[in-house]
């Protein structure tokens, strides 16, 4: 082994070390350990992991083991918050500077800086581009910069934010200072535009599977809305979970029935007072409520592990940002649902609203990139397509990140390969009627008016077209509007056929549709999704564990047994539910002491491994995952003794 080897394997040995030391996890994730020596090292990166990839810890940890201060960039208050709240449970000093801070806790920060006290500074993009405070941090010792929620820098992104593209001025200020730039949404087209606009030397390209295996997605065309979101809540009794709206109209409309349904919720959105919003989100992070109901201002940066489910009351503007909201279910690894409900409204919406932008943003003389405007346009039109289509729903999301779907049979996690979609069996002939009924309609008329025309509706409107005299009049008289319609939403989404843009979307063929009307290509179809019934236990029954010394009571007794294991197999254990329900309620009662969320003591994984094994002593509770020294003296004895009362 030369040394440059043994070098990295020293390396190495110290990151893990560190790692279990003040985290307590023995065991990296995919591209943690090459992510987290690009850092040590000092090398450029760029980093894209899924959420609940544990990015995080790839660049905290070299943080401290790396000489001089590790600048982190993360685009919102409150995420910079959580994080410098669990890395102080676990032991490390951090503290943020951002514009809006008040000049007493500014000097703090900087008397800390200056002392050489802290190893992690989080800073708001705003405050980061301030002249001249750069070169500040270079006094103060600047090592590293890292960049969070890098896609916020490219103009391909879904979430782009001008004050980001200015962070490539380091590279010109400090061209020795390395950038390793973390992100869980990023095309390859955005991943190009990241490295160029960091200026990137030669980086590190780390790219994880955008396949999340624990997360189930169903689609399911949106009916009784308020029924609907209802149906997903009591499949999780107990459990949290965020309910998506389009509008704040659309969130306190909802709330208020989901309320008096008998669920603990509340609303989220722009419109309320900050102290509301603070106040509502905090309730959500400490378990005083399980559903929060929100528009897209919620969500970033919310680092919440046990979100069980998210449900889309209405179809987002795009993939990647379906991505990112959906990844905030299931961030711990467990099985978590994500539906959304989705009309042929929710597209047209949101093209109108995305015309009306840029029309707006003309006549205030603000030039529009005609591509970033037709670029919009596919992303509304990709997201569409992927609701109304029966496709894998994971194989989409990985090979539209630009990945390979590996599995030879389905993911077995979606409403497509759980079998929940029945194909019509006249597809073929269906198809046909409809087609043919937009062009005897002379595609002027809307998916509504078409779907009356086909089940023979007397209306007026439709007598003084003539309509009710076509071939086509009647011919689906015996399905019901919804079934016609999702039929039409289909054919839109496989491009059969096209909506005219503008307050009437009007439905016109495409060459592919004229083929289907003429028998020329076939196509499937699907009927109504079936939703699935049922509860699901709140409580998880087993937990698999890898450790190397193991002591646990396999059939309930006090006396206690021991499984040594040497070649680090997974054990699987029962979880005592009644424990670990008690060791919830000891969390809660210490996170409000501490005025921390719940979860920044220990997350559910390591309550689920002690009610499981039952330490008995704090050195019981070493190799515990998410246990390190800091906590094991500061927490420990606390749940050791709650463990022991609930034995007595």
């Amino acid at each position: 082994m030369d040394n440059g080897v043994l070098e990295e394997v020293d390396r190495l040995k110290a990151l893990r070390d560190v790692v279990a030391r003040v985290w307590g996890y023995e065991e990296l994730r995919p591209l943690q350990a090459e992510a987290m020596l690009a850092g040590l090292e000092g090398r450029d990166a760029l980093v894209v992991l899924a959420t609940g990839g544990g990015k995080s810890l790839c660049y905290q940890a070299p943080a401290l083991l790396r000489e001089g201060l590790t600048v982190v960039l993360s685009p919102l208050i409150s995420l910079m918050q959580d994080q410098i709240a669990g890395l102080a449970e676990s032991g490390v000093q951090a503290a943020m500077l951002t514009s809006a801070q008040e000049s007493a806790e500014k000097r703090e920060v900087f008397q800390r800086l200056r002392s050489r006290a802290l190893k992690l500074l989080f800073v708001s993009p705003e405050r980061f581009i301030v002249p001249g405070f750069i070169e500040e941090l270079a006094q103060l010792g600047l090592g590293a910069l890292v960049v969070d929620e890098a896609h916020c820098i490219s103009h391909w992104g879904h979430d782009f934010r001008p004050e980001y593209r200015r962070i490539g001025e380091l590279r010109t200020l400090l061209p020795e200072v390395p950038i390793q730039a973390f992100t869980a949404t990023a095309t390859p087209q955005v991943r190009d535009d990241i490295v160029r606009q960091l200026g990137l030397r030669a980086p590190e390209l780390l790219v994880g599977s955008f396949d999340r295996p624990n997360l189930t997605y169903r689609f399911l065309p949106r009916e009784d809305e308020a029924e609907q979101v209802l149906s997903v809540i009591r499949r999780h009794p107990g459990e949290a979970g965020i309910v998506y709206c389009l509008r704040r109209t659309d969130v306190d409309d909802l709330a208020p029935k989901l309320a008096s349904a008998g669920i603990r919720c509340l609303p989220y959105h722009a419109g309320l007072s900050a102290e509301t919003r603070q106040r509502n989100q905090e309730r959500f992070l400490s378990e005083e409520i399980e559903v929060i109901v929100a528009t897209v201002a919620f969500g970033m940066g919310i680092d919440r592990p046990d979100v069980r489910f998210v449900v889309h009351a209405a179809m987002p503007k795009g993939v990647e940002q379906f991505a990112q909201e959906t990844g905030r279910a299931g961030r711990d690894g467990a099985p978590s649902e994500c539906v959304m409900l989705y009309s042929g409204s929710d597209y047209h919406g949101w093209r109108n609203l995305q015309e009306r932008s840029h029309a707006e943003a003309r006549a205030q003389g603000v030039e529009i990139d005609p591509l970033e405007a037709q670029r919009s346009l596919e992303r509304l039109s990709e997201m569409y397509g992927f609701a109304t289509n029966a496709i894998c729903r994971h194989r989409f999301l990985v090979s539209h990140f630009g990945q390979e779907w590996s599995h030879a049979e389905g993911c077995g996690a979606c409403d497509v390969c759980l079998g929940e979609l029945r194909s019509l069996a006249d597809a073929q002939r269906v198809a046909q009627m409809i087609l043919s009924c937009v062009v005897r309609c002379e595609q002027r008329y809307g998916a509504a008016h078409i779907a009356d025309v086909l089940r023979g509706a007397s209306s007026e409107r439709i007598r003084a077209a003539g309509h009710d005299r076509l071939s086509t009049f009647g011919l689906l008289r015996d399905k019901h509007p919804r079934e016609i319609r999702h039929w039409i939403e289909q054919l839109v989404g496989l491009e059969h056929l096209r909506t005219a843009p503008g307050q009437y979307p009007t439905l016109s063929l495409t060459r592919t549709g004229v083929e289907v009307m003429k028998g020329q290509r076939e196509l499937a179809l699907f009927e109504l999704p079936v939703p699935p019934r049922g509860k699901r236990s709140a409580l998880p029954r087993t937990v698999t564990t890898r450790r190397t010394h193991l002591t646990y009571e396999p059939d309930g007794s006090t006396a206690a047994r021991t499984a040594v294991t040497s070649d680090g197999a997974e054990i699987e254990l029962t979880v005592d539910a009644a424990l670990f329900e008690r060791l919830r309620n000891l969390r809660r009662r210490l996170a409000r002491e501490r005025g921390v969320p719940p979860y920044l003591i220990f997350g559910d994984r390591t309550l689920q491994e002690l009610a499981a094994l039952r330490p008995t002593s704090l050195d019981d509770l070493r190799g515990i995952r998410g246990i390190g020294e800091t906590k094991r003296a500061d927490l420990g004895p606390l749940f050791v003794a709650e463990i022991a009362a609930h034995r007595a």
